[in-house]
């Protein structure tokens, strides 16, 4: 059983500012190495609940992560885009969720780009980065069935994929703030909770569902200005221009929900 732990940077017990989160700031490595012990909790408590191979990636665009600080039973994965995701895998566990764009009192919330980017939405609904990912899983029939992040990313955990071990490490405080919980506690409960989950998923894998949003799936992008929606259609053919600042796309490959 081949378990992948996604991976993001905001959502990590310890991570507390917004610059830390780049990478010219000089709290960044202080911040990955932070994102690296609850990833070596996931990794523990994947092998501990019957994991064959732990797969770890750096989905913080591939910016950062010291491989040297994980647990050396991990397999380190290929970082930076969504080929990785082609690889089979059985089950994910997101490590690092933060909530999608526009969710109230959830920490440095966004989709893809806090800038640019104003809603995502798949066929109808608002999705955030733990809806792609979990569409990306879908062509393995993989489920997420562990994520961990802050309150409000484990709250849009629950509503995309049900009754799910999750782990809030911190609660937001507007959007530029948040309280973060103790960390070693918060340790201990990522590991407990990555170990039920794999328990959970290497007995009965049924009980767990992939992402799978009807296909063909109809991609809404609105942008926060209209000369990025002109931008986008000028270089991608694929988007239809059907607001000022809204393109469309319709997608039946799991992995091609990006515009």
């Amino acid at each position: 059983m081949r378990i992948l732990i996604e991976t993001d940077l905001e959502g990590a017990a310890g991570v507390e500012t917004m610059e830390s989160c780049y990478k010219k700031d000089p709290g960044f490595d202080a911040a990955y190495a932070e994102l690296a012990k609850d990833i070596n909790a996931a990794v523990c408590g994947a092998f501990d609940g019957g994991a064959d191979e732990v797969v770890v990636t750096d989905g913080h665009g591939g910016q950062g992560l010291n491989f040297d600080l994980i647990d050396d039973r991990a397999i380190r994965g290929i970082s930076g885009d969504w080929n990785y995701l082609r690889n089979p895998f059985d089950a994910m566990i997101y490590v690092g969720a933060h909530a999608m764009a526009g969710t109230q009192n959830a920490f440095l919330d966004h989709t893809q780009n806090s800038t640019t980017w104003f809603e995502y939405k798949i066929n109808g609904r608002p999705t955030g980065e733990l809806g792609q990912s979990a569409m990306a899983a879908a062509l393995h029939d993989a489920p997420i069935i562990c994520v961990t992040g802050d309150e409000a990313a484990v709250k849009e955990a629950h509503d995309f994929f049900g009754d799910i071990d999750c782990v809030a490490v911190k609660r937001g405080i507007g959007r530029n703030k948040c309280e973060t919980y103790d960390l070693d506690e918060t340790r201990k409960k990522i590991k407990l909770a990555a170990e039920r989950a794999v328990s959970k998923f290497k007995n009965d894998p049924s009980a767990f569902k992939p992402y799978k949003p009807a296909v063909p799936a109809e991609m809404l992008l609105t942008y926060t200005r209209s000369d990025y929606a002109d931008a986008a259609t000028g270089w991608n053919k694929s988007l239809e221009r059907v607001g000022p600042r809204t393109v469309r796309k319709i997608f039946t490959d799991y992995l091609s929900f990006m515009p």
